[in-house]
């Protein structure tokens, strides 16, 4: 089974996107803020974290470039779902490695978890073309 963290501190989406997620037969956990975030990161090494920008404590771009330091958790694919449309937020976000940049305005819960479970076949495919 497949672990998801999903960082988000807007408890609706929060717990639409983990009966999403559940539904899709994923194991699911959660943080509401940044510093919460990277301290699940590191415990549980989730398959793939699903990542809001605007968190209190920690910044979702924050986030993403402590992960990205660490050679532990540097390889775990982030999707970025936020509120923030600018083109100079999603191209921060891409830079930091973002394999997807969702605004929340414009997607619906299917679209993300279709995206979600695409980009980990993906990953699977990958891995198992190498080892």
């Amino acid at each position: 089974m497949k672990k998801i963290l999903i960082i988000e501190d807007n408890k609706f989406l929060l717990s639409l996107l983990r009966a999403k997620f559940l539904k899709g037969g994923f194991e699911v956990f959660e943080a509401e803020d940044g510093l919460e975030g990277i301290k699940k990161i590191e415990e549980i090494k989730p398959d793939i974290i699903l990542l809001d920008i605007i968190l209190p404590e920690k910044k979702g771009f924050e986030v993403m470039k402590e992960i990205k330091e660490n050679p532990a958790l540097s390889k775990i694919p982030i999707v970025i779902i936020s509120n923030l449309a600018q083109p100079e937020d999603l191209e921060k976000g891409k830079k930091l490695g973002a394999l997807a940049y969702f605004v929340k305005s414009q997607v619906s819960i299917e679209e993300i978890v279709k995206k979600i479970k695409e980009i980990l076949a993906k990953q699977n495919f990958s891995r198992s073309e190498i080892g």
